[in-house]
């Protein structure tokens, strides 16, 4: 019993020893730096691995915000109420998830510049969207050419803004030149909470400057 008792104590002595000598290799931040994690070898990639921040960065939490009422003329509880393109008429290819996401990274846009920050400070998004009415899955497509409007639309390489399309148009110079790549996560849920909504949107901000 001694013997095992022994051996069982080395062994843990040996594996504290052991994570000890690797938590010395491991990177932290510095107490202010902000470090986004990039895919390798990609010089305009979507979103970052992760991003690290150091204990000193004051955050920011949006609270989710979905589409603001812009069209008047369509139906209260109806998708295309909260379509903010003049007269309410999407340009060719434009879905209406893709044309709601735009209004909601418009107001995430103010939310943020309220509160003393840009779309250049976020560092982590969470995305909700619901799927169309007769569609069979959400329209992460729309989602995601709506979001290339905002963020990650700069080249890291050359630090010039790269074409996005807009719908089926050709590419064309982003809406918001914005290098970010925040860490992001999209969901399809079953339904939003406003009854029309087919896009909401929660971010994270950091304080860098």
């Amino acid at each position: 019993m001694k013997i095992r008792t022994a051996a069982l104590a080395a062994a843990a002595v040996l594996v504290l020893t052991s994570g000890t000598a690797a938590a010395a290799t491991w990177w932290s931040p510095q107490p202010t730096e902000v470090k986004p994690f990039l895919p390798a070898g990609t010089t305009n990639p979507a979103i970052a691995d992760g991003v690290a921040l150091g204990k000193l960065v004051a955050t920011y939490t949006a609270s989710g915000l979905g589409p603001a009422a812009a069209n008047p003329a369509a139906p209260a509880d109806s998708p295309e109420r909260y379509v903010d393109f003049p007269g309410g008429s999407l340009p060719p290819g434009v879905t209406i998830t893709e044309a709601q996401a735009l209004n909601v990274l418009k107001r995430i846009k103010a939310n943020l510049a309220a509160a003393g920050l840009g779309l250049g400070d976020v560092v982590s998004m969470r995305a909700y969207l619901e799927k169309p009415p007769g569609a069979a899955e959400a329209d992460f497509a729309g989602w995601n050419r709506a979001y290339r409007q905002f963020f990650a639309n700069v080249d890291l390489a050359t630090g010039k803004p790269v074409p996005v399309p807009l719908g089926t148009a050709p590419p064309a110079p982003p809406m918001e030149v914005n290098a970010a790549r925040p860490a992001r996560v999209t969901l399809e849920i079953a339904n939003l909470p406003v009854a029309g909504w087919l896009v909401e949107v929660e971010v994270v901000a950091a304080y860098q400057r």
